[in-house]
């Protein structure tokens, strides 16, 4: 029997991390839709900070906006920045007509141009100011009141936020998090977060891993320092939806690269096979001390490799390389998904 752990649907390459002058952006949502579409995207996620504001004017049948936002959790006690840990988290909607904001401070924590588009948000006008502080109380209760609105959570770039794990190890309830992060590594910051997406693996949070660009847009396309195009997320679905993209979000049918395609992975007689258009090596990470790699030999092409399961832990996740060292990341698939409703 066959199981299909990342299906052979539709790819929707995706960038899931973006900001606009909404908030602290240099392009306009706009020009960022006319940049991304260039390039092949076909969904962003404005994750502009701390304010939603809807781009359903950009909708069409090639391209589809997620309604979303960005919210900053910072140790203002901390006087100097460079030493100042903070957490972040992007909030997708994952109904289309979601467009009212879970938690809101009608005053504060605004970033950039945000203050100019209060008159676009809606909130609910009975609850009081949402208070922020650095603590993980205050950040897993945003979480908590996101989730039970309807959103999609996500932590981002623990290495620019200066957040190890005392921090992160008590955030609780994000759906998956920031495996590779563009603009923070085209600056020169190591987020490239296997280690840290392992450990939450480890400690039982079962998250997704995305790819995000982060886009500020301050340099110009086609400069080295461009953080446009550099990360992204391949969601596979049905069709280019909104509910058919979240609910693919939710199932976890999606893959974060810089640059690799997985085509499609499959468990079958403890065995798990990873499909992928052309490769250098593949491997498999697992949740002990196991692992798998399977390279391309001389004068052939590699498209697929398998790896068995029965054993390794309590999780496998894979990742596909090119010949230039980028990477496709898929996520972790515990030993429980794997075998459920399958005898071993």
């Amino acid at each position: 029997m066959k199981k299909y752990l990342l299906p052979p649907k539709n790819s929707y390459k995706a960038n899931m991390h973006c900001h606009t002058t909404v908030s602290d952006g240099k392009l306009s949502p706009e020009e960022v839709k006319e940049a991304y579409k260039a390039n092949g995207y076909s969904i962003v996620a404005y994750t502009d900070h701390d304010i939603l504001v809807p781009h359903p004017e950009l909708r069409d049948e090639d391209f589809l906006p997620l309604n979303s936002f960005e919210a900053e959790f910072s140790d203002t006690a901390e006087s100097f920045p460079g030493f100042r840990k903070t957490a972040h988290l992007c909030f997708i909607a994952l109904d289309e007509d979601n467009v009212t904001m879970p938690f809101f401070h009608r005053t504060k924590y605004l970033v950039g141009h945000g203050a100019e588009y209060l008159d676009k948000v809606k909130f609910d006008e009975n609850l009081p100011d949402f208070e922020r502080n650095y603590s993980p109380e205050c950040v897993n209760e945003a979480i908590r009141i996101a989730r039970e609105k309807g959103f999609f959570i996500t932590y981002n770039h623990p290495v620019w936020s200066l957040e190890r794990y005392e921090q992160y190890s008590k955030y609780h309830g994000m759906h998956a998090m920031e495996i590779y992060n563009g603009s923070c590594i085209t600056a020169g910051y190591d987020d490239v977060n296997s280690h840290v997406y392992d450990e939450m693996m480890l400690m039982g949070k079962n998250v997704g891993c995305l790819g995000g660009d982060d886009n500020h847009n301050g340099k110009p396309f086609g400069n080295p320092k461009c953080d446009s195009f550099k990360a992204f997320t391949v969601i596979k679905a049905d069709k280019l939806e909104y509910k058919a993209v979240t609910d693919a979000l939710l199932k976890g049918d999606y893959y974060a690269s810089n640059g690799p395609e997985i085509s499609e992975i499959y468990f079958e007689n403890d065995t798990v096979t990873v499909k992928c258009p052309s490769a250098e090596k593949i491997t498999m990470s697992t949740g002990y001390r196991a692992s798998g790699a399977v390279y391309r030999e001389k004068g052939k092409k590699l498209t697929d490799a398998k790896f068995p399961v029965k054993n390794r832990g309590n999780f496998v996740r894979f990742c596909v390389y090119d010949k230039y060292g980028n990477c496709a990341y898929s996520r972790a698939y515990t030993h429980k998904e794997i075998y459920e409703g399958i005898e071993e």
